[in-house]
């Protein structure tokens, strides 16, 4: 993962916009969010909480919580997306991805505060995560979500994922898409840049 400079996360940075157009920025978690990341996961709703993490969390444990803010390690990566909220930035919404060389693929979750689902956030969040896959050089990028969540399953559907039955539990679904995008057409400038260079430093590893 040296290719992508972790030490100047701030470079992957990318401007999303919400269904009305307001702009909001996607980035690495960074140490000094760790209050806020846990403010954050403690406004959810106990069903958006449920929806994330399978089961009755009321906050991060720490153990999760340090997962969470430790970027790179193992292909495993935290963003937050944020928005200026009264002169503050504020976190409206999250994911965690995790890159499976072995199976090219790239696993994820997100969830985006209640207050602020509806705007078209988690549809700019997704793909932006399909820019991330594709500079990583994934070939296939997939989550899963409980059967009863139809709100993550209708936009999954709509962003053009395909719905498998879990290998592993019966109560999850889960929904996948081929990434088939060459590093020259990835839609975000930063993760466009990260799959070229990439491209040059390992010429097999072509998306």
């Amino acid at each position: 993962m040296s290719t992508y400079r972790l030490e100047d996360l701030k470079q992957y940075s990318d401007t999303l916009h919400t269904r009305q157009g307001e702009p909001l920025n996607v980035r690495f978690v960074e140490p000094g969010d760790t209050d806020e990341l846990q403010h954050y996961f403690r406004s959810l709703t106990t069903r958006s909480r449920y929806n994330r993490f399978f089961g009755a969390l009321s906050e991060l444990p720490n153990g999760l919580l340090n997962e969470f803010l430790d970027v790179g390690t193992r292909e495993r990566f935290t963003v937050v997306v944020t928005k200026m909220v009264d002169g503050f930035e504020t976190i409206v919404a999250e994911a965690r991805y995790a890159f499976h060389a072995e199976t090219s693929t790239l696993e994820f979750g997100l969830s985006v505060d209640d207050r602020w689902q509806g705007n078209g956030i988690a549809t700019a969040l997704m793909k932006n995560l399909e820019c991330r896959a594709a500079a990583l050089g994934a070939e296939h990028i997939f989550g899963d979500t409980l059967r009863s969540n139809q709100t993550m399953i209708s936009l999954a559907r709509k962003s053009g994922f395909a719905f498998v039955n879990h290998p592993d539990d019966w109560k999850l679904v889960r929904f996948d898409k081929e990434i088939d995008i060459a590093p020259i057409d990835i839609p975000c400038a930063s993760w466009r840049l990260a799959a070229l260079s990439r491209q040059v430093e390992r010429p097999s590893a072509s998306a």
